[in-house]
């Protein structure tokens, strides 16, 4: 039997999956999870085997967050996350947090299903289109952005200046500085603006 945990702030969502999940006598809902922290909590209480995991909950830890945090975990469950977001920095930051899988809302159940019995088995799940994204990301590593450099050049799209953004991630200004002179070196620009710009055509920033 697969123990699986719903992490998803949208209570039709997790109603929805766990309807959905009933119809398999492989699979069991162990809980339901509104917060990362939450997940995380539950995640030591009902020992799941996969965590089907949202990345944005309306909260400053993301899924992302509490995906990094699980997969420390001595026995750590596989982590799956099931989203609608889909731009390279949502998509390589689950992965670099240790996501077994990346699949989207809009997975049918047949793949979902799929998906779920794979990670438990411990092999990687990946919608068509993800695994496309990632190859790509892949085959021009010189414009892929770390998931801190994709932090910051966020902030900076959201106007704050190297201060705000160094006491937002609790680093220093020097170090906001070094991020911000490889994100020009890697998407080969020479301003904030420009940067900013080139994330949102690559899809790096939503």
């Amino acid at each position: 039997m697969i123990r699986i945990l719903l992490a998803d702030d949208h209570p039709v969502v997790r109603t929805g999956l766990r309807a959905m999940l009933a119809g398999e006598p492989d699979l069991d809902v162990v809980g339901e999870a509104a917060t990362p922290s939450e997940a995380i909590d539950l995640v030591i209480e009902r020992a799941p085997h996969v965590v089907l995991m949202d990345l944005q909950f309306g909260t400053s830890q993301s899924g992302a967050d509490a995906t990094r945090t699980i997969r420390e975990f001595e026995e750590a469950p596989a982590v799956l996350v099931l989203t609608n977001y889909d731009t390279d920095g949502d998509i390589l930051g689950a992965v670099e947090a240790g996501a077994s899988g990346y699949l989207l809302k809009d997975t049918t159940p047949e793949e979902l299903i799929a998906a779920i019995r794979a990670a438990a088995a411990g092999e990687t799940a990946l919608a068509p289109a993800i695994a496309g994204r990632l190859l790509a990301r892949m085959r021009a590593p010189q414009s892929s952005l770390s998931v801190r450099e994709t932090e910051v050049l966020r902030f900076v799209a959201a106007g704050a200046t190297n201060n705000e953004i160094a006491e937002r991630l609790h680093i220093s200004d020097a170090t906001v500085k070094s991020h911000l002179v490889h994100i020009y070196a890697k998407l080969g620009v020479s301003s904030r603006t420009a940067a900013v710009a080139v994330g949102r055509d690559t899809g790096i920033l939503r």
